[in-house]
């Protein structure tokens, strides 16, 4: 029987649960992530000076790379506290060259505050990291910023939401003033205004301004009918009453927050520190703690598919996953949510993924580069810890006694590859030492060495991902590392098979031989091609690269064999006949086949099996194909005609161009391009538009490569 201490233990353990907000700042590039995070740590009394990402001063930005190149490229977390939370938020990136920064956050988030340009609305990448949420099933609320910028609209904004996202958008506050005059907003809750006057930290309530009294009650009205719409319980206060109270409407907008059916929006604008302390109380007020999130699930072990399921109880056994390694010299740090349980400093840990157990020797409670000791840590917190050796990104690490493995963030395919060596032969050991450091911090970059020339090439999402990754590695170790040029990941795609294709594997070469007898069908994958008037000769590789089957029967291949064939089909797609590029599309049938009483293994199968789809990939027909990029660009009205012909001398085929209504004497260019063909071309738009013309790139598929 329980004492009543330990109900009131474990009373409090659940409330202090309760007040946890683990949530990440999800943006495009320069929509003012960073700006916000400087400003929410500011207002909590966690740092007292307002970092400028201009100046070169913020927290979450401390690389210096980052510093210098004035944009977030590693995702950074800080913790602070408001109004009686613990809010641990991550600042993720907004480049998509380091989208799977982002990836790994999420898969450990409860909830996330998505910012927006006031004047851009939905950008590019803006969307991008959105459906990256929904997908991990992460709540968000929305944050319109820079609304003191000339061409600010509100309801520009929540239009492109709406269009572009699909939620529904309820805005909770109007602006008071626009563009420069831009001084508050009116909170439609309570039907109050929130100003921050010049030169004023605070922020001050008051009524809401006479000539937005009548637009304030309309938007009230409004916000009440759309929430009665979706909310049942809204619903009916909304229907005996005719109207909603305060409460009811927060109780209700926390629900469909939770649930994915609309998006509660604020505003303001960090740089002038308008509307932060608003977007605190909502992200307290609508977004999840760790208790309101169903418990993780796992399979016991790496053979064990027993599923297990881990409540967000610090009495439950412990379970965490490592979403971040920071493998420096110094020391080596691995990065966790805790999902269940209570770590204590000196635990001994097992890491489900290897196998192997390892010590906790600290626990520290992170802000950025710094990070402050604790003794001990419970589920929901996100800490740090220094000890384990060998854990990589996307381990378990959980109580020995009660094994669980959780599902690891996945990791994007790379498309862009550069090869890498040492200026000076003596750095040769170094550079492979921190190379090897590079990728086990960063899983997205894969390090392979040439068998032939035993050149080591690094491969990435992109030219600055892999300029920012060789910049590391000089400034971090002070090696003369080079990089050569860059070369594009290309694919080989089946066009053409081959049907009843006969391959035997007869070897003997003294002691026990070899043999397999197989007949396969070998025919291509139908690509998927949701919008083939964007780009005619578009691949977009959302089918199966690989699809294997047995239609054997009669026990003429028994199933272990079957099975071996499957792997050995595996190892011929990894290097294709055109040019040693993997092959996908691919859909094999093994059909016949016959075995040997003495000679025939599981390896001879496997070999017979690589052997024979590359001779039958050699009798079908392949095209070779590139990755393309779809090019978002803002430039001068006075310089479009000069980029899009450059953009068509790159092979670029252009989507959409849009000059009316920007406001701002831009013009907007969609296009796909070869990503081939955008190396260099940072600078050569710059050149051409006299250094006013900015783009962004996101993976757009890929396309057949032109023949020489």
């Amino acid at each position: 029987m329980r004492t009543i201490s330990t109900i009131a233990a474990t009373n409090t353990t659940t409330a202090t649960i309760a007040a946890v907000r683990n949530l990440g700042i999800l943006a495009h590039v320069d929509a003012g992530k960073t700006t916000v995070t400087e400003r929410i740590l500011y207002l909590t009394g966690t740092t007292h000076k307002r970092g400028e990402v201009h100046d070169g001063t913020t927290v979450t930005d401390f690389d210096p790379q980052e510093r210098d190149r004035g944009i977030t490229i590693f995702a950074a977390a800080v913790s602070c506290a408001w109004d009686g939370h613990r809010i641990n938020l991550i600042d993720t990136p907004g480049h998509v060259d380091f989208a799977d920064e982002v990836e790994r956050s999420l898969r450990v988030l409860d909830g996330a505050v998505a910012v927006f340009d006031a004047v851009a609305g939905v950008e590019p990448q803006s969307e991008s990291v959105w459906r990256q949420a929904e997908r991990h099933g992460v709540p968000r609320i929305a944050f319109v910023n820079k609304l003191d910028r000339a061409g600010a609209d509100l309801d520009t904004a929540l239009a492109s939401i709406r269009e572009r996202l699909h939620p529904l958008p309820l805005a909770v506050q109007l602006p008071i003033g626009a563009e420069d005059a831009f001084t508050g907003v009116v909170d439609l809750l309570h039907l109050r205004a929130l100003t921050w006057p010049d030169g004023q930290a605070d922020m001050r309530q008051g009524p809401v301004p006479a000539h937005l009294a009548d637009e304030a009650t309309a938007r009230r009205r409004a916000l009440e009918e759309n929430v009665a719409e979706l909310h049942p319980g809204a619903l009916e206060e909304f229907c005996s009453r005719g109207t909603l109270s305060a409460a009811t409407l927060a109780a209700a907008l926390r629900d469909l927050t939770r649930t994915g059916e609309a998006v509660v929006v604020l505003c303001g604008s960090a740089y002038r520190n308008r509307g932060i302390e608003p977007l605190l109380d909502a992200v307290a007020a609508y977004l999840p703690s760790p208790l309101d999130v169903p418990p993780v699930r796992g399979a016991r072990t790496t053979t064990d598919t027993t599923e297990e399921q881990r409540a967000p109880d610090p009495q439950q056994p412990f379970t965490a996953l490592a979403f971040k390694v920071n493998a420096a010299p110094t020391g080596r740090l691995t990065y966790l949510r805790i999902y269940a349980g209570t770590l204590h400093r000196g635990d001994t840990v097992l890491d489900t993924t290897t196998g192997r157990t390892e010590r906790v020797a600290r626990i520290l409670r992170v802000m950025a580069d710094r990070h402050t000791e604790t003794d001990h840590a419970l589920a929901g917190d996100i800490v740090a810890v220094i000890g384990p050796k060998a854990a990589r990104v996307g381990a378990t690490l959980c109580t020995p006694t009660r094994p669980i493995l959780l599902e690891a963030p996945v990791s994007a395919e790379p498309v862009v590859t550069v090869a890498v060596e040492a200026r000076h032969t003596a750095d040769t050991d170094k550079l492979a030492t921190a190379l090897a450091r590079l990728t086990e911090e960063d899983p997205s970059l894969r390090l392979r060495t040439d068998p032939e020339t035993g050149q080591r090439t690094l491969s990435g999402l992109g030219e600055l991902h892999l300029e920012v990754a060789v910049e590391k590695i000089r400034r971090d170790n002070g090696i003369d590392a080079v990089a050569g040029r860059p070369q594009v990941a290309l694919r080989e795609r089946l066009v053409e098979g081959v049907s009843g294709f006969v391959y035997r594997h007869a070897k003997q070469d003294g002691g026990a031989g070899q043999f397999a007898h197989l007949v396969l069908d070998v025919q291509p994958i139908q690509p998927v091609q949701p919008d083939q008037s964007a780009h005619p000769t578009r691949h977009d590789t959302t089918e199966e690269d690989f699809v294997f089957t047995s239609t054997v029967t009669g026990g003429r291949v028994p199933r272990e064999y079957v099975h071996a064939v499957e792997a050995g089909c595996r190892d011929a797609l990894a290097e294709g006949p055109l040019t040693g590029h993997p092959v996908t599309g691919v859909a094999v049938t093994l059909t016949d086949g016959a075995t040997h009483p003495k000679d025939s293994s599981e390896l001879a199968f496997r070999t017979a099996a690589r052997l024979a789809l590359r001779e039958a990939l050699r009798t079908g027909r392949l095209h070779l194909l590139e990755p393309l990029a779809q090019v978002n660009a803002t430039v001068p009205e006075d310089a479009l005609g000069t980029v899009l012909g450059d953009l068509a001398a790159r092979r670029g085929h252009v989507q959409a161009t849009t000059t009316a209504g920007t406001g701002t004497g831009t013009a907007q260019v969609t296009a796909l391009v070869p990503l081939v063909e955008l190396f260099g071309y940072a600078t050569r738009l710059r050149s051409r538009t006299q250094g006013r013309g900015t783009f962004t790139t996101r993976p757009a598929g890929y396309a057949p490569a032109p023949t020489a």
